[in-house]
């Protein structure tokens, strides 16, 4: 195998090494990083360094593991966005921090927030604290969006009989459009 092989393999294997074990570490706000957080990510990046290039210190190593770790996230986000299935398992669905003024400390633990973070996010939008909010929600990229106690719920009434739902489906599918004004 020659050694830019060598190196594109290498780079692409440690991507996907690192992707899985972010993913088992889990998930904590992105978009708001801690200082310590931000010192593992250059470390992590000066560890796989060597790595990635196997020794190579040439020029031409350096671009063939830069170019193999933008096809390979480029890879990622088509099948991201190709595959659902894919999706909820890399990125996983939006989670429930606080539900009528309450946290919920099980979702906390299970994304890897503290009460003390969730709180932190509350106050940066505006808001004195879990019990001015009626959901508080950690989002796929990392933030959290609030909608306050106060909030107007907005719920249209559904119905249960399956015929009618598939009724009224139909006659909007076949309703003749907009209609021309008569002369």
């Amino acid at each position: 195998m020659t050694p830019l092989v060598t190196v594109a393999g290498q780079t692409f294997a440690i991507y996907a090494f690192l992707v899985v074990c972010l993913l088992v570490v889990g998930r904590r706000q992105v978009a708001q990083i801690t200082f310590v957080e931000l010192v593992v990510i250059m470390v992590l990046g000066s560890a796989v360094e060597t790595s990635m290039v196997a020794g190579d210190t040439r020029l031409i190593a350096g671009l063939v593991s830069a170019t193999t770790l933008l096809l390979a996230d480029r890879l990622l986000s088509v099948a991201l966005a190709r595959w659902t299935w894919l999706r909820r398992h890399v990125l996983g669905g939006p989670v429930l921090l606080v539900h009528d003024g309450t946290l919920l400390l099980d979702n906390l633990r299970r994304v890897g927030l503290t009460p003390a973070d969730v709180e932190s996010a509350i106050r940066e939008r505006g808001y004195s604290g879990p019990e001015a909010l009626r959901y508080a929600i950690l989002e796929i990229d990392g933030s959290v969006g609030v909608i306050p106690i106060d909030a107007p719920v907005h719920r249209q009434p559904r119905s249960t009989d399956p015929v009618d739902s598939n009724s009224r489906l139909r006659r909007r599918s076949q309703s003749p459009g907009p209609r021309k004004p008569s002369s």
